[in-house]
């Protein structure tokens, strides 16, 4: 953090939720992960019984992940901080680092980021669509249901012009299961 603030880089909720006050919000790039359902959630969109699924950033050398970047004033910056703390690293699934994001400007800025910590026990790898999809039409945490979290993380995305086909993809799939 510097006597400036700080960026922090929103890929999922914190696109449509982020919860703090930012002086500037930019679409930014990710570089060396992808934006993956590869975190069970057991309290925010399951539970322990029937977990679901949430959006982690997964490292995978040859990848990148689109998202927002939003710049947190040095006022505001350690009970920000505090709270992003509190929302990401509840289970300790995320760990929370520092990564090069490139602003939609051209711009590269340091950003915390939370990223899987793949030897927890809530990381899933690489698991097909079709059972990502059972899982997130099914199942409900104490934020609301699972599907919910896919369908506001999709259309903002789509919001600020940020295509993720498998994110669609998946969108559709878990449409036909809940009509069905």
């Amino acid at each position: 953090m510097s006597k400036n603030g700080f960026w922090v880089f929103g890929y999922g909720s914190l696109l449509w939720r982020p919860g703090f006050e930012y002086s500037s919000r930019k679409r930014a790039r990710l570089n060396g992960f992808r934006r993956a359902f590869c975190m069970y959630s057991i309290t925010y969109r399951g539970t322990p019984d029937n977990p679901g699924l949430v959006l982690a950033l997964d490292p995978q050398k040859s990848a990148f992940c689109d998202g927002v970047a939003f710049q947190v004033p040095a006022d505001t910056a350690s009970q920000t901080l505090a709270y992003l703390r509190e929302r990401e690293l509840v289970t300790s699934a995320y760990v929370e680092n520092i990564q090069p994001v490139t602003l939609e400007c051209g711009a590269d800025v340091d950003a915390v980021c939370y990223v899987i910590n793949r030897d927890h026990s809530q990381y899933t790898g690489n698991i097909c669509l079709e059972t990502q999809a059972d899982i997130i039409a099914s199942s409900s945490g104490n934020t609301g249901p699972n599907w919910e979290y896919l369908f506001n993380t999709a259309d903002h995305l789509t919001e600020i012009g940020i295509a993720d086909p498998e994110l669609d993809q998946l969108v559709g799939m878990v449409k036909s299961r809940r009509l069905a």
